[in-house]
């Protein structure tokens, strides 16, 4: 590796470590601006999702840590790695960036000052971060009990929304495009709250309430409360043993929608619920 490429590492490391002090969990990114780290499980695409309860690190976001130990494990199983990541969603900020785009040819910055002015909010002084392309980051906290999704334009052309799930490029981190770095006077900043009335922007409409189906019977309301029961890092883990349960029982089908919306309840997106869902059906012989 050039001398140039082992000095990225060690400042990547250096800030990766300072934000972890910060209370920012953190992953390893390639100039890329993805996870560093391969996934273990890249020869068996078909196994039910796993967000790292193998213990073997190549789980993408779900690998950060603000644990200065396990940080170094990490930057060292990932030894041309010139950046890092910072999860969103997790304790104790709660991270919710707001990815203001240079790319789509809208001037996404006014995007949102439109929407401010429309829903009567106003962008607290936070951290902002400079892309190399001339985008901006702004950094805002989000009540422990919410859940806010990732999303690309759904608030406005231009406006991606980096939630529960996502990260966000570190500043310092060095891509093939550049350096990212934080914006003059912003350094020092914590994470502002988010305005109500932006947050309420932020999540999705509310969706239909699917109680479970009477022909699910207890059975079936025991493995949906199982599911709802889910603490982050079994969440995949309960679905799926759940899922298998139902589809073995005769009930799966029928159980779907409310296993699904007991998932996203935790934290899961739709579609990882539904994947999972439709490997269970896989491995216990049954059409998703």
């Amino acid at each position: 590796m050039a001398t140039t490429d082992r000095q990225a590492t060690t400042l990547a490391l250096a800030h990766a470590l300072s934000a972890a002090e910060r209370g920012l969990a953190v992953i390893p990114l390639s100039r890329t601006k993805l996870p560093a780290l391969r996934s273990p499980h890249r020869d068996t695409p078909d196994l039910a999702p796993c967000h790292g309860e193998c213990g073997r690190f190549g789980h993408g976001v779900y690998d950060a840590s603000t644990d200065p130990a396990r940080v170094r494990e990490l930057f060292a199983a990932a030894p041309r790695a010139t950046g890092y990541g910072i999860a969103c969603g997790l304790p104790p900020h709660h991270l919710i960036g707001v990815d203001l785009d240079t790319k789509t040819g809208t001037d996404s910055s006014a995007a949102l000052r439109e929407l401010a002015l429309r829903h009567l909010f106003t962008i607290p002084a936070t951290v902002v971060v400079v892309t190399p392309s001339g985008g901006r980051h702004l950094w805002l906290s989000g009540p422990p009990d919410v859940v806010v999704p990732n999303s690309a334009g759904r608030l406005a052309p231009g406006i991606d929304i980096r939630g529960a799930g996502g990260y966000l490029v570190g500043p310092g981190s060095r891509t093939e495009h550049g350096v990212y770095d934080t914006a003059p006077g912003t350094a020092h900043l914590p994470p502002a709250p988010c305005p109500p009335a932006l947050l309420r922007l932020l999540l999705p409409p509310p969706r239909p309430h699917h109680p479970t189906p009477a022909s699910a019977g207890g059975h079936g309301r025991g493995l949906v409360q199982f599911v709802l029961s889910a603490h982050e890092g079994q969440r995949n883990t309960r679905l799926f043993w759940a899922a298998c349960r139902a589809y073995e029982d005769g009930i799966g089908p029928a159980l779907v929608d409310a296993l699904v919306d007991a998932a996203r309840s935790t934290g899961l997106s739709e579609r990882e619920a539904r994947a999972t869902i439709a490997s269970a059906a896989r491995m216990t012989g049954h059409h998703p």
